[in-house]
């Protein structure tokens, strides 16, 4: 990792805004990464835990990393809510 955490963090937490974003990290370079629907409330709308940070060594895997999330979290908004009646076809 060519950056230090903090750097990181803020790298990956900006690239989410105006959406708040909390990036953790943890001693064995473990990352976690929240994004919450909005600034105000704490309704999450992407947990990704397990995250490889040894592997965040220059500019494109970071870029990668955050366009894989934002991927993730476009998925996330268009998947159909789980409830029978949102799977219904009229």
């Amino acid at each position: 990792m060519f950056l230090s955490a903090l750097e990181l963090r803020n790298i990956i937490e900006s690239s989410f805004l105006p959406k708040r974003c909390q990036c953790t990290l943890s001693p064995e370079l473990s990352m976690t990464v929240k994004v919450y629907a909005d600034g105000q409330t704490d309704q999450l709308e992407l947990l990704k835990t397990g995250i490889n940070a040894q592997r965040l060594n220059g500019c494109r895997e970071i870029n990668d990393l955050i366009a894989e999330l934002r991927t993730d979290l476009q998925h996330h908004h268009l998947e159909p809510a789980h409830s029978p009646i949102a799977r219904k076809v009229f």
